[in-house]
């Protein structure tokens, strides 16, 4: 691998949402305050939508961690439950002695019983759901009469909704009004900027360890750009292939050839990168230095468009 090659200490655009490289974008930042203010607040329903790719799980991650000792996180990364099991789940999180079978106006008022001894000892419980957009109609209807307990004073528990755009659609329907009609705060994720896409690289490459000169030249971050949209997922896969493919040629920097290359073996990636990245190739006489292109992006150009 390029790790010693790069001098890096661990892959720097690796796909697993690790916190140490949540990236401080201008939205993700604005996404992130509204959050925290509102958990603060102890609101209701906060929803968060984003595109595939643009770092919704990273999103839950930095703010499970960043949550202090006044919280208790639940986090639900697969939301396809029964009703009965979102309850269960939730039972367990906040420390009710949940037994399988037990009776649902039982198991409802243990939960309560158990919520309001939390906010008795000043703990705020807070539940996340990951691809929300993926939950049953009848599930997210039992997470709304969940927001129901309360006391006088406040709600007992807050619920954070992050999904796909297909989430607001879901929402849209109108035997879910309800639920639309508690969310107290609506946020966006947006992609990464073409202005911001190469402090992003760099923050990832001096987070896993790179100390050294800008790896990537301009021409490779404008093709990166180009041809991942700014969606940070599709970003971390070019750049991690283009750091492949320098290291093959030996090479210690990045530069436009060897994003073009990842770009060709991507088919994620945007059409308008792909192009750029083709047309690069037949400039260069006789494809000089391009065998991975034979070897791997030919096969792939005739499913292009």
């Amino acid at each position: 691998m390029y790790l010693t090659h790069f001098g890096l200490k661990e892959l720097p655009f690796s796909l697993t949402p690790d916190t140490q490289f949540f990236f401080d974008n201008q939205s993700h930042r604005e996404v992130f305050n509204t959050l925290v203010l509102a958990l603060r607040h102890t609101e209701g329903f906060i929803k968060i939508v984003g595109e595939v790719g643009t770092g919704k799980t990273l999103l839950c991650r930095k703010l499970l961690a960043s949550l202090g000792e006044g919280f208790i996180s639940a986090y639900i990364p697969n939301p396809y439950l029964t009703p009965e099991e979102l309850k269960g789940l939730l039972a367990k999180e906040v420390g009710v002695n949940y037994q399988s079978g037990m009776p649902a106006y039982e198991l409802l008022d243990q939960i309560y019983q158990r919520l309001l001894e939390l906010a008795r000892d000043k703990k705020q419980v807070v539940l996340v759901v990951d691809e929300a957009q993926a939950m049953p109609r009848e599930t997210l209807e039992a997470l709304r009469l969940l927001t129901n307990l309360e006391t006088e004073k406040r709600k007992l528990l807050q619920v954070v909704l992050i999904g796909q755009p297909e989430l607001d659609e879901l929402l849209a329907r109108p035997d879910l009004r309800q639920l639309k009609q508690r969310i107290v705060f609506s946020e966006y994720l947006r992609e990464i900027t073409r202005k911001n896409l190469p402090a992003y690289v760099n923050y990832r490459l001096a987070s896993a360890g790179y100390a050294g000169a800008p790896l990537f030249s301009g021409g490779a971050i404008a093709l990166l750009y180009n041809a991942s949209g700014g969606v940070p997922r599709l970003i971390n896969i070019l750049a991690h292939k283009a750091l492949l493919a320098a290291y093959g040629d030996g090479a210690r920097r990045v530069q436009r050839k060897h994003l073009a290359r990842a770009v060709l073996d991507t088919s994620e990636s945007r059409r308008r990168g792909r192009w750029q990245a083709l047309r690069g190739y037949w400039l260069w006489p006789l494809l000089g230095g391009t065998g991975a292109l034979l070897a791997v992006g030919l096969p792939r150009w005739l499913g292009v468009w």
